[in-house]
C-alpha cells in the first residue's frame, strides 16, 4: 500500500498519477487518509501522555505507603484508575481509526510511475519496441493452435473437462514434453543469468495474498479452499515474494534475484469467445516466474533487467513480439509501472501477451514490512519486482502456428536439445 508520508509530502504528485487510472475522487481519499492518520497520532500521543502519568503517579504511590501518607496514595490510586479507564477507551478508540485507515489504504492503488501515460484500456497502451518480421500469411494456409493440438494430439482440452470443467487443459505425448522442454529452458536461463531457483507451495495464506496485494484486489480471481483458509496460488511471484515477509535485509544482500516455476491457477470469471479459444486464456496455466527484490536507487535498472531478459528469450525463441508500457487504466492495481510482452499469433492474426514485468516500488514491501537497514542503521522499505519468463500457454500457441509445415510442428533450435526430437509428428 501507499506510504503515508508520500501522500502528506506530494499530494499533487499522488493526484496527478492516481488520475493517470481515471481516479477522480484522489484528492478527497488522500485527505481522508491523511485525516485519519493525524487522528491515529493524535490518540498516540494522549495514551503515550496518560502512560507516563500512569508510572510516575505509581511511583509516587510507593513512596507514599513507604512514608505513611495512606490517604494521599490511596487518593492517587482513584487517579491513576481513571487514567487506566481511559487508556482503554484510547485503545478502543486507536483500533476502529487503525481499521479504517488500513481499509482506506488498502482501497488505494499504486502510484504510477511518472512515465506511465494516461488511458482508461488497453487501447491506450504505448508501444515501446517491435522485434521480428511478421510474416505476410495472406497467402498462406495456416491452422490455428487448437487445430493443431488436437490433430497431432498434443493437449486435450476435453479430457481436462471430463476430469475438472473447462480450462484445464491436458498435455500429453510431444506436447507434454514441449511443455516441460520449456520450464526447463526457461528455469536454465534465469539461473545463468543469476537467479536462485527455489520450489514454492502452491498455495498460500490470507496475510500473503494480502502482502503481495492479491488481497482484497482479486479476491474474486483466485480459488479458495474454505475449510483450510488456503488460496490457490495465481502466480509464484505471491508465495516467493512473501517468503522475505517482515525481514529486514542487509546492503551486501541486495539485490535479491529469485525465480520460479509453478502452476498457476486463475478463476478468469467472465472470460467468454474467441479470445479464451484453445490455449489462450484457461484456468489453470504453467508459468516461471522471476522476483526480484532491489534497493530503492537501483530498482528500475533491476526492472531493466528483467525486460532485456525477457526479450532475450524471445529472439531465441525467433517470435516475433513488441513491448507495451501500460496506460494507467490497464495498469495493475498493485505497480507502478508494467511492461507487458505479445508474441504475435500467425494463424489468429493478433497479438498475445505472454508476459508482464512490474516494478512495485514500495507498494508490497509496505504491506510485507520488507525493509532494509542503510549506512546510519535506519530501516527504509525496500522495492520488489516480478515478471513472468514466460507464460506457457500462449508461448506455445505462438510456436505451434508459427512452426507448422506440412510434414509436421518444427522445433526451435534453442529447445532440440530440451525436447529430444526435432519435429512433431503425427502418430
Amino acid at each position: 500500500m501507499v506510504e503515508v508520508h508520500i501522500l502528506r509530502q506530494d499530494k499533487d504528485l499522488a493526484v496527478r498519477g492516481l488520475l493517470k487510472r481515471g481516479i477522480t475522487d484522489a484528492s478527497d481519499q488522500i485527505d481522508q487518509i491523511v485525516a485519519l492518520d493525524d487522528r491515529r497520532k493524535d490518540l498516540q500521543t494522549q495514551k503515550d501522555e496518560l502512560l507516563h502519568q500512569v508510572n510516575e503517579k505509581s511511583r509516587e504511590i510507593g513512596n507514599l505507603y513507604k512514608s505513611g501518607r495512606g490517604s494521599e496514595a490511596n487518593l492517587l490510586k482513584t487517579q491513576v484508575g481513571e487514567y487506566k479507564t481511559e487508556i482503554t477507551r484510547l485503545e478502543a478508540s486507536m483500533d476502529t481509526t487503525m481499521e479504517t485507515l488500513e481499509k482506506a489504504l488498502l482501497s488505494l492503488p499504486n502510484i504510477p510511475h511518472e512515465s506511465v501515460p494516461a488511458g482508461q484500456d488497453e487501447t491506450a497502451n504505448e508501444v515501446v519496441d517491435t522485434h521480428g518480421t511478421i510474416p505476410d500469411t495472406d497467402s498462406q494456409d495456416l491452422r490455428p493452435h487448437w487445430e493443431l493440438m488436437e490433430e497431432y494430439d498434443l493437449v486435450d482440452l476435453a479430457m481436462g473437462a471430463k476430469v475438472t470443467g473447462s480450462g484445464f487443459p491436458v498435455y500429453k505425448g510431444q506436447g507434454a514434453r514441449l511443455q516441460r522442454a520449456l520450464i526447463q529452458y526457461f528455469l536454465d536461463r534465469a539461473v545463468d543469468a543469476g537467479c536462485m531457483e527455489v520450489i514454492p507451495p502452491f498455495m498460500v495464506n490470507a496475510d500473503s495474498a494480502m502482502g503481495t496485494g492479491q488481497l482484497p484486489d482479486k479476491d474474486g480471481q483466485m480459488y479458495y479452499v474454505e475449510k483450510d483458509d488456503l488460496y490457490l496460488i495465481p502466480t509464484s511471484e505471491v508465495p516467493v515474494t512473501n517468503m522475505f515477509r517482515g525481514d529486514i535485509l542487509g546492503l551486501d544482500q541486495l539485490p535479491k534475484r529469485l525465480t520460479a516455476y509453478s502452476p498457476c491457477f486463475r478463476r478468469e470469471a467472465g472470460s467468454y469467445g474467441a479470445d479464451v479459444k484453445g490455449l489462450n486464456r484457461v484456468h489453470q496455466f504453467d508459468k516461471v516466474e522471476m522476483v526480484v527484490i532491489a534497493h530503492p536507487h537501483t530498482s528500475y535498472d533491476m526492472l531493466d533487467w528483467m525486460v532485456n531478459h525477457t526479450r532475450s528469450i524471445l529472439e531465441e525463441l525467433e517470435l516475433p513480439y513488441r513491448i507495451l508500457r501500460l496506460c494507467g487504466g490497464d495498469l495493475g492495481f498493485t505497480a507502478a509501472l508494467t511492461y507487458d510482452f505479445e508474441v504475435y499469433s500467425v494463424a489468429q492474426k493478433r497479438w498475445l501477451e505472454v508476459s508482464s514485468v512490474s516494478n512495485f516500488e514500495t507498494y508490497q514491501s509496505n504491506r510485507l514490512k520488507l525493509r532494509y537497514r542503510d549506512e546510519n542503521g535506519k530501516t527504509r522499505l525496500l522495492h520488489t519486482l516480478n515478471g513472468s519468463v514466460l507464460a506457457l500457454p500462449r508461448i506455445v500457441a505462438a510456436l505451434l502456428e508459427k512452426y507448422q509445415t506440412a510434414d509436421g510442428i518444427e522445433i526451435p533450435d534453442i529447445l532440440k536439445t530440451y525436447t529430444g526430437f526435432d519435429c512433431i509428428k503425427k502418430g
